[in-house]
């Protein structure tokens, strides 16, 4: 009753029980409380303490999970469905194994694995994801071979574990505008004239970082400003540092993206657009960058070679791709997708530039103007 009625609190102090003291032992208000009879009246020193309610939790899934399939599952009639991209509220994490939850739309709680225990059973099962190597900065610096691409960067433990990462602790926050637009695709995907489409139809909205090099300016570049240039042992140092997002090395020239451009145009009110490497998500998935994450998924085969000869012809693109060429495009697209899909915010199969570069501004859009679930990191 006294509970019920609020008139006691967690940290409150009993003194007295019918006008006689109890002390600090706990068996003596007991024996009191239980020698009374009628009314009760108590003397209180209370803590001035507020309850600080517990603090809730949400997690967004990065796997599906159906508890009818669960052999491990104590009750499968108690487990809790989701699939990928779903928010749940974890009520209870008391036991090791076995979380209680509940979907942010509603309904009742249930259980779901925990990440101890889903991380324990997904060791077992071994990955067919072979991912494409690091470093596509210098595609389409030049036309000829590529030399090896470096990569190096710092806090990427939680990425290279990539494959069991399960759930994510999210928060709802008011609409804001992202700063980067980060756009994720295999080679050949089009992300290149995409970028270039978003920059040449809104040049307000949009901007994008040049990239900085070692070699030495040509006649040309004076005018182009296409490139940063400095001294190779400058672009070292900054390179050692941590002050490049990526970087590469292209016939003896180092080239790369460094972390200011990109602050730049955020500093001048612009989305930074980036055609960026999947493996620097680590470095711009942080509250510095606030990025909207986009993969363009290559389209059938068939539909990506028609898109090809369409951009050869209109003399977009110079090169007819190979089968073979192509046939890759579409293989590392898959695996991209495999490896890498918890951290995107948006899949488009790029079968239509035109109508992916709507989707793409109509989806920045709607964040905008709408409450979005971010990771806790980006608050805190």
């Amino acid at each position: 009753m006294i509970d019920q009625q609020g008139l006691l609190h967690v940290g409150d102090v009993i003194k007295e029980v019918n006008g006689r003291e109890v002390g600090q032992d706990a068996r003596v208000l007991q024996e009191e409380l239980q020698a009374t009879s009628g009314s009760v009246v108590l003397k209180i020193l209370p803590s001035y303490h507020e309850a600080i309610p517990p603090r809730k939790v949400f997690f967004k899934c990065h796997y599906d999970y159906d508890p009818t399939h669960d052999n491990l599952i104590p009750c499968k009639e108690a487990g809790l469905r989701f699939e990928s991209g779903d928010i749940l509220q974890i009520v209870n994490q008391d036991d090791v194994n076995w979380w209680q939850a509940l979907h942010v739309e509603g309904g009742s709680a249930g259980l779901i694995p925990s990440q101890m225990l889903e991380e324990k059973r997904k060791a077992f099962v071994k990955r067919d994801v072979e991912l494409p190597p690091a470093g596509n900065l210098c595609t389409g610096v030049g036309g000829k071979k590529k030399k090896k691409v470096m990569y190096v960067t710092t806090k990427n433990a939680e990425f290279d574990r990539h494959e069991i990462l399960l759930y994510e602790e999210v928060a709802k926050v008011p609409p804001f505008k992202r700063k980067t637009l980060v756009l994720i695709g295999a080679q050949g995907v089009g992300r290149r004239r995409l970028k270039n489409k978003m920059l040449l139809r809104d040049p307000l909205l949009f901007g994008t970082t040049i990239p900085y090099t070692s070699r030495k300016p040509k006649k040309e570049d004076k005018e182009s400003r296409m490139f940063g240039f400095t001294s190779r042992s400058k672009m070292a140092v900054d390179i050692k540092s941590g002050r490049f997002l990526e970087h590469g090395e292209y016939d003896g020239n180092l080239y790369g993206i460094k972390m200011e451009s990109i602050h730049e145009v955020v500093e001048a009110g612009r989305v930074c657009v980036l055609d960026a490497n999947p493996q620097s998500l680590k470095v711009l998935r942080t509250s510095d960058f606030l990025p909207y994450v986009v993969f363009l998924q290559a389209p059938d085969f068939e539909v990506l070679k028609a898109m090809n000869q369409s951009a050869v012809e209109a003399e977009v693109v110079t090169k007819t791709l190979t089968d073979e060429e192509l046939q890759r495009t579409c293989d590392e697209s898959s695996k991209l997708q495999a490896a890498f899909e918890h951290y995107f915010d948006l899949s488009i199969v790029n079968d239509n530039l035109d109508e992916t570069y709507r989707s793409v501004k109509a989806a920045l859009q709607t964040v905008s103007k709408n409450p979005q679930w971010v990771p806790v990191t980006w608050l805190f």
